[in-house]
């Protein structure tokens, strides 16, 4: 059986986010405090949040602009696989689904912090 999950190593969010995801990783996968920042100087520097979804936005950009690229090849019979063209195309909606997911996250964070009373 094929795993349509195999493919998705590709998608990168970039350096910033890939950082950001392998120090959240080791402090989870070392115990509980080692993730704690020291203040030493061989840790790595710190990503704002901004560029990591800035840096995620890009990438689902260039998703976006591959899959249509891709259908317009398949369109015009330019020689683009047509499986290609439908993975591309997946791949995008992912991302897609994914920013959507995330900003529905932060609306809802928005709103539970503006509802708190002080």
């Amino acid at each position: 059986m094929v795993n349509p999950l195999a493919s998705l190593p590709s998608l990168t969010l970039g350096p910033a986010a890939t950082a950001a995801l392998q120090r959240g990783g080791a402090s989870i996968s070392t115990g509980i405090g080692s993730g704690i920042d020291t203040g030493s100087a061989s840790a790595a520097p710190q990503t704002p949040f901004a560029g990591v979804l800035e840096d995620a936005l890009h990438k689902m950009g260039q998703l976006e602009s591959d899959a249509a690229a891709k259908v317009d090849g398949v369109l015009s019979g330019t020689g683009v696989d047509v499986h290609a063209a439908m993975i591309a195309t997946e791949r995008s909606d992912l991302a897609f689904e994914m920013a959507l997911a995330v900003r529905s996250k932060a609306v809802a964070a928005y709103e539970q912090l503006n509802s708190m009373q002080f």
